[in-house]
């Protein structure tokens, strides 16, 4: 078992959850991880394609550049989040490119989205994925179903989307798509939405998402590996300190630390006063949204590289 393996694993067997912060922005690095250290947590300092194509993180190993400047083992990983082989867009993406690059760069997980396709060609690539991931001696996290909220347009109204179930993993994929992938981890769609990035939704408030636990329930007992829920920023805290004891062992978190360092740039400009501010958030969603304040030691293996 790798050493992010063994952490999401160990986080899913004590019923705590690793956060993955994503870095759309460069100067985010340093007080996200400053946060994580200062409360004795653990997470996954993560950037999506979609960060640096409409935002500004640059690419995999600019990212992972900074990371390393402030990187500590002790209480980081750098992971690659959604690398899609469809974007939001309906463009096809050099993903196996980009799963190199990241491989190049250090990166400790990879992410790769092929849910906009058929199973099968979900299956396929998730399955080729995996298998590069595995060669390099990384695990490899995979998606099957839908989270909204990337596109650009409106999404319909929320309580529509979740009594319809529009868009959830199908159990019955869900077991067949672990077993024929070997995906380590699998991101599971059952009620939240992502951030929006660009357009006019980009600066509103996300819903306030609920999630269908009884469902999370079956696609745990199906699938039988660590789920992922994204789009974890807005979703109602008692939903989310469910699912994490119903299988849920990483959550990534965008939009709320997103939000207070681009508010803060608007109205000063001032990048320390801008840190600062994902500082504070970063701090209070470990401590007060999740519970994980001192739980690094839980989660981490006894020998962490480079500690």
């Amino acid at each position: 078992m790798t050493d992010s393996e063994a952490i999401v694993a160990n986080a899913l067997r004590q019923g705590l959850v690793v956060p993955a912060f994503n870095i759309p922005y460069l100067p985010m690095m340093e007080p996200v991880i400053r946060a994580v250290r200062d409360e004795d947590a653990f997470a996954f300092i993560a950037v999506a394609r979609i960060e640096w194509t409409k935002l500004e993180a640059g690419g995999p190993a600019q990212v992972a550049e900074e990371f390393r400047k402030h990187d500590d083992p002790r209480h980081v990983r750098l992971h690659l989040d959604h690398v899609p082989v469809v974007d939001e867009d309906d463009a096809e993406v050099e993903w196996r490119a980009i799963l190199r690059e990241g491989i190049e760069a250090g990166y400790r997980s990879l992410m790769i989205d092929a849910s906009r396709l058929e199973l099968e060609d979900n299956i396929a690539a998730t399955r080729e994925a995996a298998a590069m991931a595995h060669e390099a001696g990384l695990p490899c996290e995979a998606e099957l179903g839908a989270v909204l909220g990337h596109e650009e347009g409106p999404l319909p109204p929320y309580e529509e989307l979740f009594e319809s179930g529009m868009g959830f993993t199908d159990v019955e994929q869900a077991r067949r798509f672990v077993a024929e992938t070997e995906c380590d981890w699998l991101s599971v769609a059952i009620g939240s939405v992502h951030g929006a990035v660009s357009g006019a939704a980009k600066d509103k408030e996300k819903v306030q998402a609920r999630l269908d636990l009884r469902h999370l329930e079956r696609l745990r007992d199906a699938t039988g590996i660590p789920l992922v829920l994204h789009g974890g920023s807005g979703v109602k805290q008692d939903a989310v300190l469910a699912a994490i004891k119903l299988g849920i062992a990483k959550v990534n978190v965008a939009t709320e630390i997103r939000r207070p360092y681009e508010a803060a740039m608007r109205e000063s400009g001032d990048v320390a006063a801008a840190q600062e501010a994902v500082y504070e958030r970063t701090a209070w969603v470990l401590r007060e949204y999740f519970g994980v304040s001192g739980m690094r030691s839980a989660v981490l293996p006894d020998t962490p590289p480079n500690a």
